[in-house]
This record gives C-alpha cells, structure tokens and sequence, in this order.
C-alpha cells in the first residue's frame, strides 16, 4: 500500500528545446515522479500543486510542496538533496531535487 509523504522541492522544467513541454503547468500537476533508473517504469504519484495564479513555464524553476505516493519500501529514497526525474509517461520533463522532508 502506498502512503502519502509531503516535501519541499525545487523543481525545473525542460525546456521545449530540451525536449520537455510546450505549455507551463499551474494548479495540480501529476506527473510520474522516478526516483530510480532512468529505464525503470516504478515510478511515484505526486501532486505538485502551483498556487493559484502562479504557473511555472518549460525552462524555469521553482520551489512547491509536493505530495508523493511512494511504497513503505521506497520511502527512504526520499531525502535532502535526492534528485529525481519528472515524467510524463516514458517521457523526461523535468527534474526535481528534494529540499526537505515534511511528513
């Protein structure tokens, strides 16, 4: 069973040049979250939630809460300074690093 962890993260999007999005992202974003290999398909659900009014575009970064949905057996993945890749399907869109753990 998976259980929800919230974090403070800095994330950045691709690029469209680098083969990211073409659009931004605002209000609750759920991409895949992979913490592991850049092949391997076990990945996390997360929910980076944008405050309203706020959107951040391909190429910029930001700081947000996210709240994961990771297995009891992953859960020491996360920590301090862990990067992981930001997912949509097979497809890299982003990356995000891990500032801290809340919950």
């Amino acid at each position: 069973m998976n259980e929800s962890v919230i974090i403070r993260a800095s994330i950045r999007l691709l690029s469209t040049i680098e083969g990211g999005r073409r659009h931004a992202i605002s209000g609750s974003y759920r991409p895949n979250h992979n913490f592991f290999e850049s092949l391997d398909l076990e990945m996390a659900m997360g929910s980076i939630d944008v405050p309203n009014g706020k959107e951040l575009r391909p190429g910029e970064s930001a700081e947000f809460l996210i709240e994961l949905f990771i297995g009891p057996q992953h859960q020491a993945e996360i920590y301090p300074g862990r990067k992981w890749r930001i997912q949509e399907g097979a497809t890299l869109v982003g990356w995000g690093t891990v500032e801290e753990v809340l919950s």
